[in-house]
């Protein structure tokens, strides 16, 4: 729970994606019309917040490294937005296929 409390306090990307799952989650449950299409619409809508926790502990780790620039800690942390990045994109494909069939 303290990372979490963490997270909402010191991350603003976190707070952020939060803010979109609190006004999507109802959403989820109006749009989906079957058990399985809630749990996917609310699903990969927890994915953006689990691989933004991820991505957070990575930039932390790596920022208690050392503050000098290294080709490595960017790629790290590159990657880990791309993970985000990616994650966001799940949740727009998911919720088109659902709304659109």
């Amino acid at each position: 729970m303290s990372g979490l409390k963490y997270a909402f306090l010191k991350e603003a990307a976190f707070r952020q994606e939060l803010f979109l799952c609190v006004i999507l989650c109802p959403l989820a449950f109006y749009l989906g019309e079957t058990g399985l299409e809630k749990a996917l619409l609310l699903g990969s809508l927890m994915l953006v917040l689990i691989v933004e926790l991820l991505n957070s502990a990575v930039e932390a780790a790596i920022d208690r490294i050392g503050e000098e620039q290294h080709d490595l800690s960017g790629q790290a942390k590159d990657m880990g937005s791309a993970a985000v990045f990616l994650s966001l994109l799940n949740v727009v494909i998911v919720w088109l296929l659902i709304i659109l069939t």
